[in-house]
């Protein structure tokens, strides 16, 4: 697969919806409605002989009526038995990429399989790229492009996502939409009778708009060449991988799903380590750690200090950090002495640092610049942020806002957790080391103010600490990785 094949997927001139339909339920439907609402700026068609206008475009009999050279990429939505047509005319009009939502090929049996050889050898000698069957769709927000069968239409950002799965490519795209650190483009690889999802990998490797990739699979056909396509994408930027069909049967639920062959986990999760992969073993663990890599500078080193503003969080961030692979350090002295100038004596003078409600309006972003600084602290995990703008929430919400004049106190509190969001951003800014904030507001209240600066900064708001570590956990694990690579030169 050279270059130009992803080109025509994720960056088409202009794309054609065949089979459109004014049925709301249908997926000729949604595909037509997502690519409009996203706001694609090329020439859209769309296909259907019985109806004259869907969406306010006026339809086509069929594909071979598209102006030639007008579109690049074509979505199919009809059954399985029109898709040869379909890929012939495409061709015939200078379309060179399809991507196939219609199902019933290799996951419906074997005349499924032979349809789907068939189709495949058709769209090699016609010389077009052919994304699925049985997919959901694609997103390219660099191009506007929402061509999917399905919600949501996520935010941009850097984190590129591919999956033999399309509810799992929606799954990683909400936590986008919630956590407000996007995405650059997302692929349903499907049956992946052509483009693999190791394929995709590899031109994300060399996108310009992705920093980090996350990858779904059920099923590896040629383990080498898998394991060698990972090994190359992962040289280049972080690949985060989970691997569905561990167990006997979620093997047999994946063969039913994608028709997907069942792999060994132990050998595969070896691979994966070998080639420089992230092994998530949930979407939720995945995205944690592909938005850590996306927002995040790599850690230099496992020394990690925790910074609280109560006790029991850090506790729980002490026990995760210990379970890690990061060392949870001693307290140096001379930054002891620092904090003792800080706050109250009261606080727990160890690490984690424990602020025990000690502060006064500066003292946080004094100490995560203290401690940021610090040479001997390469990653800091920073818990205990939103609790005086959650305060204010409820104070808005209280029945003695107006009658005690809260309006100042409240705007006060809402202010400095803001400033402390900025503060932890603008320290990792400036000494190229990763601050991890966590607080389970980001997914409660994520219209607090804390949680709401960090997203604005671009930057992912963790929902715990034992969230937060295990992100760090496989940041540090990459680094390593990467530097033992680069030491040895292969």
């Amino acid at each position: 697969m050279d270059t130009s094949s992803f080109e025509l997927l994720f960056n088409p001139r202009g794309v054609v919806v065949a089979g459109a339909s004014t049925h709301p339920g249908k997926f000729g439907f949604v595909a037509l409605h997502n690519i409009l609402a996203g706001g694609f700026e090329g020439p859209v068609f769309a296909t259907n002989p019985d109806q004259p206008t869907i969406l306010g475009i006026e339809t086509l009999g069929s594909v071979s009526q598209v102006p030639a050279g007008a579109a690049d990429l074509v979505m199919v939505c009809t059954p399985p038995q029109a898709c040869p047509d379909i890929l012939r005319s495409a061709a015939s009009r200078g379309i060179g990429a399809a991507f196939i939502a219609s199902g019933g090929f290799r996951e419906a049996g074997s005349d499924g399989v032979r349809a789907e050889q068939e189709l495949i050898e058709l769209a090699r000698s016609l010389g077009l790229v052919v994304a699925g069957p049985n997919g959901q769709g694609l997103i390219s927000t660099p191009a506007k492009l929402a061509a999917q069968i399905v919600a949501p239409i996520p935010p941009p950002g850097a984190i590129a996502v591919a999956s033999q799965s399309g509810n799992l490519v929606s799954a990683l795209m909400n936590h986008a939409a919630h956590s407000g650190v996007g995405i650059s483009r997302a692929v349903s690889a499907g049956n992946a009778a052509m483009v693999e999802v190791v394929d995709y990998l590899g031109w994300f490797a060399d996108d310009p708009q992705t920093k980090a990739m996350a990858a779904y699979v059920e099923g590896v056909g040629d383990g080498r060449r898998f394991a060698a396509a990972i090994r190359k994408a992962a040289e280049a930027k972080p690949v985060v991988l989970v691997k569905g069909g561990t167990t006997p049967e979620g093997a047999r639920a994946a063969a039913s799903h994608t028709g997907a062959l069942a792999t060994d986990d132990r050998v595969f999760d070896g691979m994966a380590r070998q080639s420089g992969a992230v092994r998530a073993t949930t979407i939720e663990e995945a995205y944690d750690a592909v938005a850590a890599f996306a927002t995040q500078p790599l850690p230099a080193g496992p020394r990690t200090l925790v910074l609280s503003s109560a006790g029991g969080w850090g506790v729980i961030a002490a026990d995760a950090v210990t379970r890690s692979n990061l060392d949870l350090i001693p307290l140096p002295a001379d930054l002891k002495t620092a904090m003792d100038g800080l706050v109250p004596p009261r606080w727990s003078r160890n690490n984690p640092i424990d602020l025990a409600g000690g502060e006064s309006r500066d003292t946080i972003p004094e100490a995560i610049n203290l401690v940021a600084d610090h040479p001997e602290v390469d990653a800091v995990v920073y818990l205990g942020m939103g609790i005086q703008a959650n305060t204010a929430s409820h104070l808005r919400s209280g029945p003695y806002f107006e009658s005690a004049e809260l309006a100042r106190i409240c705007d006060y509190h809402e202010r400095q957790d803001s400033r402390f969001a900025q503060a932890a951003a603008d320290a990792s800014d400036r000494t190229g080391k990763p601050i991890l904030a966590a607080t389970e507001l980001a997914v409660t209240q994520p219209g607090n103010s804390g949680p709401a600066t960090v997203a604005s900064q671009q930057r992912y708001c963790f929902s715990s600490a034992d969230r937060a570590v295990r992100a760090l956990h496989h940041m540090w694990w990459y680094a390593r990785w990467r530097n033992r690579h680069a030491a040895v030169g292969t």
